[in-house]
């Protein structure tokens, strides 16, 4: 039971001291489970990351579930859903009740514009973290997958729906490509 009650008290905190989204909560959800509990490895996260993402849903609930199944099965699954779906369910209850006094409110305004330079530096934070890891395991066609999206969206305003698909057909080429490797030796 105390295990479960810190998974629930982990995932709730983050959920409810997080602003921005699943990009913001990732890397928590990371810091949390994998450096300062040591529950998780860095490459499970990554890989919990990657699926989260590409599963449909929200993000955050989706790497918390994740994590939550990776420790502890359905309960645990269950346990971090509710941790994580909680705290935003309670507060946009509080604050629909409450909405026109706050949308009008300059102060609340100013909070959330400097909320929002608050969540970039945290995107940017895990792109940097990402990309060092990339350079660091010397993954070439990552990196230029990284690089080839980055002109496509930015600079070609190419779709990125057809950059996500493009670079599943790369990963499961390459996972593929890795598999049958490994069946050879």
């Amino acid at each position: 039971m105390k295990f479960y009650w810190k998974l629930f008290k982990s995932t709730f905190f983050l959920s409810a001291f997080t602003f921005g989204g699943g990009f913001v909560i990732v890397p928590l959800i990371r810091k949390k489970f994998v450096e300062q509990y040591k529950w998780i490895e860095e490459k499970e996260m990554l890989d919990l990351t990657a699926i989260a993402q590409s599963s449909p849903g929200a993000i955050a609930v989706n790497a918390a579930v994740l994590v939550g199944y990776k420790l502890a099965g359905i309960s645990g699954a269950l346990i971090t859903l509710i941790g994580t779906v909680l705290p935003p369910l309670l507060i946009l209850s509080v604050i629909s009740v409450a909405y026109a006094s706050f949308r009008d409110n300059l102060l609340v305004q100013a909070v959330l514009r400097g909320m929002q330079a608050g969540v970039a530096a945290v995107i940017m934070d895990v792109v940097y973290v990402l990309i060092r890891d990339l350079v660091k395991e010397k993954k070439v066609i990552s990196i230029l997958l990284f690089l080839f999206s980055f002109v496509a969206v930015y600079f070609l305003k190419i779709n990125t729906i057809y950059i996500i698909l493009l670079s599943g057909v790369m990963g499961c080429l390459l996972f593929t490509d890795r598999k049958e490797d490994g069946v050879k030796k």
